[in-house]
């Protein structure tokens, strides 16, 4: 295998370019068009520490590594418009796999109107994927950041918690289950984002890391207190049954798994109701209220019985 020869063979399977897009891949560099106002954010995931290659095909870890860089759009409020892709390539890996990788990022690009725009490939000693996305709002104060919660906001979540961790569970101990998928193959809440910039959301921040070390994020960044109720928390279809075979706590996975790449945003209060009905019809996902913006700092998870859970979340370095 050769990199110009992989390149060309990459550049074939593209889809189209987006309307922003004049020149893409080919060149030097990619030109493009914006609106007023972009944002930009950069993930990468290694083989052994984001995914494991006997858990996954190609085309999944593809999939993948742009759904977890577009999340942070997603929690912008704002459009997908171009991913740029650094491949980092093993030497057992080979050129169809390659090219299946590129096939699972390029199907949720077509989902998610997201123009592969341009990149590169590099040997690398393990498998390394970067993805550098940029999303695209008519005016700047159209992003929904993580500073702006008030007290007396209400605190909302999209869809179910702890399927990631559980997920993780199952796959480390080589078994079955539901939650796998969560594992595998995560959603970016792009539809949903966009939703709840719409209906006024004062900050948002996506649960890469977990709830409770997120959560925290967010009340650091906007100088407030967040509380939230487990009562309300709703977990993932299967979750509970994993943490039980396991000696482990639902809550504790739901709280502080992470990996979940669900949205939590602050809301005013009298536009939850609105904004659950326009997730549910856009996205077909479920908004649910999870607690309060509260004066002071910090993050207060409270239990049914009273008693309290650590905000605890996923540090990449620990």
């Amino acid at each position: 295998m050769g990199e110009f020869e992989l390149l060309e063979r990459i550049r074939r399977r593209l889809p189209p370019p987006g309307p922003e897009v004049r020149i893409g891949n080919g060149d030097d560099a990619a030109i493009t068009v914006p609106p007023g106002a972009t944002a930009t954010s950069v993930d990468a995931l290694l083989d052994g520490v984001h995914f494991r290659r006997e858990w996954s095909n190609p085309a999944g870890i593809g999939r993948k590594a742009l759904a977890v860089a577009l999340s942070d759009l997603a929690a912008m409020g704002v459009r997908a418009g171009e991913a740029y892709v650094v491949l980092g390539v093993p030497s057992d890996l080979g050129e169809d796999a390659c090219l299946e990788l590129l096939d699972g990022m390029a199907a949720l690009a077509a989902e998610t109107g997201t123009t592969l725009a341009g990149g590169d490939v590099t040997r690398a000693p393990v498998l390394t994927l970067a993805v550098t996305v940029v999303g695209h709002a008519a005016q700047l104060d159209a992003f929904v950041t993580r500073a702006g919660a008030r007290p007396g906001d209400a605190l909302v979540l999209t869809g179910e918690l702890g399927g990631a961790a559980a997920g993780l569970l199952l796959l480390e101990a080589a078994a079955s289950g539901s939650p796998i998928a969560r594992q595998l193959e995560p959603r970016p809440r792009l539809v949903e984002g966009r939703a709840l910039a719409e209906a006024g959301a004062t900050a948002m921040i996506d649960l890469s890391d977990g709830l409770g070390g997120d959560a925290s994020h967010l009340a650091a960044a906007s100088g407030i207190g967040l509380r939230i109720e487990t009562a309300a928390l709703p977990l993932e279809e299967g979750v509970a049954e994993v943490a039980a075979a396991r000696g482990r706590d639902p809550l504790e996975l739901a709280v502080n798994g992470g990996e979940d790449y669900e949205l939590l945003a602050a809301l005013p209060a009298d536009r939850v109701e609105q904004a659950a009905a326009t997730v549910g019809e856009r996205g077909g996902t479920r908004l649910t209220r999870i607690g309060e913006v509260v004066a002071g700092e910090g993050v207060e998870i409270r239990l049914p019985g009273g008693g309290r859970l650590p905000p605890r979340g996923f540090d990449q370095l620990r």
